[in-house]
C-alpha cells in the first residue's frame, strides 16, 4: 500500500511504522479506535505516520459521505485533522448545520467551506479513497494496515501497540560497531 502526498498523513515521512487506517466518521466502531490511534500517536510520537482515508459506508450511516466531504473541504484549507477530531468527538451530530458549527469553531472561510459543501466539492476525493479501500481489501471500518499489510488483529490499546513496537523493531536498522 503507497502513501502518497494526496493522503491526509500525521507525523514524519521518515518513521519507521505507517499506520493507514480505513474509516467512516459515523462508525460506532471508528468511534471507540479514534481515541487508541490518538493514545498510540502520543505514546510512539516520530516512530510513527498515521493515515486516515475515508470508506464511508452510507447503507448504514447516512451522514458518512457529508462528514467525509466536510473533512476534506476543512484540508483543503489546512484544517484537516482538526476537523477530523471534532467529527469523532461528536459522532452523534453530524447533520449540515453541525458540520457548519464545526467550521466555524476552526475558524474555515466559511464562504468558501459552505459552498464547496452545497456543490460536493470533494465527493470524488471521497470515492477515490473508497474505492482504493475495495482495491485493497476493505470491507468494514475501522481496517487498519501496518506498513502496507492488512492488521487482522484486535485494535485494543494494548494489542495494536505491542504489534506496531514489533514492527517498529523489526525494522530498525542494526547499528554498526565503531572500529577502535
Amino acid at each position: 500500500m503507497i502513501v502518497s502526498g494526496r493522503d491526509h498523513a500525521h507525523g514524519s515521512e521518515e518513521a519507521p511504522v505507517t499506520l493507514v487506517e480505513y474509516g467512516d466518521y459515523e462508525c460506532p466502531h471508528c468511534g471507540r479506535a479514534y481515541p487508541i490511534i490518538k493514545k498510540i500517536q502520543e505514546q510512539l510520537g516520530d516512530n510513527l505516520r498515521f493515515v486516515f482515508r475515508n470508506f464511508p459506508i452510507t447503507q448504514v450511516h447516512p451522514h458518512a459521505q457529508i462528514a467525509a466531504e466536510a473533512a476534506e473541504a476543512a484540508g483543503a484549507q489546512n484544517k484537516f485533522w482538526e476537523m477530523h477530531d471534532v467529527l469523532f468527538e461528536h459522532q452523534g451530530a453530524l447533520e449540515k448545520t453541525d458540520l457548519s458549527e464545526y467550521g466555524l469553531e476552526l475558524r474555515l472561510d466559511m464562504v468558501k467551506f459552505e459552498g464547496e459543501m452545497s456543490s460536493h466539492t470533494y465527493n470524488e476525493r471521497v470515492r477515490e479513497d473508497f474505492k482504493s479501500g475495495i482495491r485493497s481489501g476493505v470491507n468494514g471500518t475501522p481496517t487498519f494496515y501496518i506498513n502496507g499489510r492488512r492488521y487482522d488483529g484486535s485494535w485494543d490499546e494494548e494489542v495494536l501497540l505491542a504489534n506496531i513496537i514489533q514492527q517498529i523493531k523489526s525494522t530498525a536498522r542494526p547499528k554498526r560497531k565503531a572500529h577502535l
